[in-house]
Protein backbone atom coordinates (compact mmCIF):
# COMPACT_ATOMS: atom_id res chain seq x y z
CA UNK A 1 0.00 0.00 0.00
CA UNK A 2 3.09 2.22 0.58
CA UNK A 3 4.76 1.50 -2.55
CA UNK A 4 1.50 2.17 -4.58
CA UNK A 5 0.99 5.74 -2.25
CA UNK A 6 4.82 6.97 -3.45
CA UNK A 7 4.31 6.02 -6.48
CA UNK A 8 1.07 8.26 -6.84
CA UNK A 9 2.82 11.12 -5.50
CA UNK A 10 5.87 10.62 -7.46
CA UNK A 11 3.90 10.94 -10.71
CA UNK A 12 2.01 13.70 -9.38
CA UNK A 13 5.25 15.39 -8.73
CA UNK A 14 6.72 14.70 -11.80
CA UNK A 15 3.21 16.08 -13.68
CA UNK A 16 3.66 19.30 -11.34
CA UNK A 17 6.76 19.64 -12.44
CA UNK A 18 6.21 19.42 -16.24
CA UNK A 19 3.89 22.58 -16.26
CA UNK A 20 4.96 26.17 -15.30
CA UNK A 21 2.51 28.22 -13.92
CA UNK A 22 2.76 31.79 -14.90
CA UNK A 23 0.80 34.77 -13.41
CA UNK A 24 -2.82 34.36 -11.86
CA UNK A 25 -4.57 31.13 -11.85
CA UNK A 26 -6.50 30.25 -15.20
CA UNK A 27 -10.21 30.46 -14.40
CA UNK A 28 -11.75 29.62 -17.67
CA UNK A 29 -12.30 25.79 -17.98
CA UNK A 30 -12.29 24.99 -21.86
CA UNK A 31 -9.91 27.29 -24.60
CA UNK A 32 -11.25 28.72 -27.73
CA UNK A 33 -9.04 28.01 -30.69
CA UNK A 34 -7.40 31.12 -32.22
CA UNK A 35 -9.11 30.19 -35.75
CA UNK A 36 -12.24 30.88 -34.04
CA UNK A 37 -11.22 33.78 -32.14
CA UNK A 38 -10.14 35.16 -35.71
CA UNK A 39 -13.74 33.63 -37.23
CA UNK A 40 -15.62 35.98 -34.33
CA UNK A 41 -13.42 38.33 -33.08
CA UNK A 42 -16.50 40.62 -32.16
CA UNK A 43 -17.76 38.05 -30.01
CA UNK A 44 -14.82 37.56 -27.70
CA UNK A 45 -13.92 41.58 -27.77
CA UNK A 46 -13.22 42.59 -24.04
CA UNK A 47 -13.92 39.27 -23.01
CA UNK A 48 -11.46 36.70 -20.66
CA UNK A 49 -10.45 34.26 -23.20
CA UNK A 50 -8.59 31.39 -22.86
CA UNK A 51 -6.12 29.90 -26.20
CA UNK A 52 -4.23 26.77 -26.37
CA UNK A 53 -1.14 27.05 -28.65
CA UNK A 54 2.46 26.04 -29.64
CA UNK A 55 5.04 28.93 -28.40
CA UNK A 56 6.40 30.18 -31.53
CA UNK A 57 7.89 33.31 -30.20
CA UNK A 58 8.76 35.16 -26.68
CA UNK A 59 9.89 38.13 -26.15
CA UNK A 60 13.84 38.20 -25.89
CA UNK A 61 14.03 41.73 -23.85
CA UNK A 62 11.28 40.69 -21.14
CA UNK A 63 9.37 38.03 -21.82
CA UNK A 64 6.69 40.62 -22.28
CA UNK A 65 4.59 38.77 -24.67
CA UNK A 66 4.45 35.36 -26.52
CA UNK A 67 3.20 34.14 -29.88
CA UNK A 68 0.62 31.29 -30.09
CA UNK A 69 -0.09 29.51 -32.99
CA UNK A 70 -3.32 27.21 -33.48
CA UNK A 71 -1.45 24.12 -34.86
CA UNK A 72 -4.82 22.88 -36.83
CA UNK A 73 -5.29 26.14 -38.42
CA UNK A 74 -1.49 27.77 -38.41
CA UNK A 75 -3.49 31.34 -37.04
CA UNK A 76 -1.38 33.26 -34.77
CA UNK A 77 -2.45 35.38 -31.80
CA UNK A 78 0.09 37.53 -28.86
CA UNK A 79 -0.61 37.33 -25.88
CA UNK A 80 1.11 40.58 -24.20
CA UNK A 81 1.64 41.36 -20.46
CA UNK A 82 2.94 44.80 -19.10
CA UNK A 83 6.81 44.70 -18.17
CA UNK A 84 7.70 42.76 -15.20
CA UNK A 85 3.79 41.41 -14.38
CA UNK A 86 4.80 37.80 -15.99
CA UNK A 87 7.89 36.79 -17.59
CA UNK A 88 7.44 34.04 -20.47
CA UNK A 89 10.18 31.65 -21.09
CA UNK A 90 12.46 32.84 -23.48
CA UNK A 91 13.77 29.83 -24.51
CA UNK A 92 9.42 28.66 -24.39
CA UNK A 93 9.30 28.21 -28.35
CA UNK A 94 8.18 24.90 -29.71
CA UNK A 95 6.64 24.36 -26.55
CA UNK A 96 2.68 24.19 -25.78
CA UNK A 97 0.87 27.03 -23.47
CA UNK A 98 -2.57 27.69 -22.47
CA UNK A 99 -2.98 31.14 -21.77
CA UNK A 100 -5.83 33.55 -20.57
CA UNK A 101 -6.47 37.08 -20.75
CA UNK A 102 -8.62 40.06 -22.06
CA UNK A 103 -9.18 40.20 -26.11
CA UNK A 104 -7.97 43.57 -27.48
CA UNK A 105 -8.50 44.73 -30.62
CA UNK A 106 -5.32 47.24 -31.67
CA UNK A 107 -5.85 49.64 -34.95
CA UNK A 108 -2.68 50.75 -35.97
CA UNK A 109 -1.71 53.65 -38.56
CA UNK A 110 0.57 52.29 -41.03
CA UNK A 111 3.55 54.77 -38.99
CA UNK A 112 2.80 53.26 -35.75
CA UNK A 113 2.57 49.30 -37.50
CA UNK A 114 6.37 50.09 -38.72
CA UNK A 115 7.47 51.57 -35.87
CA UNK A 116 6.10 48.33 -34.15
CA UNK A 117 7.28 46.14 -37.01
CA UNK A 118 10.68 47.98 -36.18
CA UNK A 119 11.20 47.41 -32.54
CA UNK A 120 10.18 43.92 -32.90
CA UNK A 121 12.69 43.72 -35.43
CA UNK A 122 15.74 44.97 -32.94
CA UNK A 123 14.18 43.31 -29.81
CA UNK A 124 14.45 39.94 -31.91
CA UNK A 125 17.68 40.50 -33.79
CA UNK A 126 15.93 40.44 -37.05
CA UNK A 127 16.00 42.42 -40.58
CA UNK A 128 13.37 44.85 -40.89
CA UNK A 129 11.99 46.06 -44.19
CA UNK A 130 9.24 48.79 -43.84
CA UNK A 131 7.76 48.58 -47.58
CA UNK A 132 7.04 45.12 -46.17
CA UNK A 133 4.20 46.92 -44.04
CA UNK A 134 1.44 47.39 -46.25
CA UNK A 135 -0.78 50.43 -44.82
CA UNK A 136 -2.99 50.22 -41.12
CA UNK A 137 -3.29 46.99 -39.84
CA UNK A 138 -5.61 45.90 -37.30
CA UNK A 139 -4.31 43.48 -34.31
CA UNK A 140 -5.75 41.55 -32.18
CA UNK A 141 -3.78 39.99 -28.89
CA UNK A 142 -4.49 39.42 -25.68
CA UNK A 143 -3.54 41.18 -22.30
CA UNK A 144 -2.93 38.37 -20.22
CA UNK A 145 -3.38 37.50 -16.79
CA UNK A 146 -1.68 33.86 -16.37
CA UNK A 147 -0.48 31.07 -18.46
CA UNK A 148 0.37 27.47 -18.01
CA UNK A 149 3.23 26.71 -20.15
CA UNK A 150 3.42 22.72 -20.94
CA UNK A 151 6.27 20.73 -21.32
Amino acid sequence: MKRILSAAVLGASLLAAAELKLGKPLTVKEPVSVEKIYAEPEKFLGKTVAVKGKITEVCQMMGCWMNLVDESSGKMIRIKVNDGEIEFPKKGAGKIAIAEGTLMKIELSKERAIAEAKHEADEMGRKFDPAAIKGPLTRYQIKGSGAVVLD
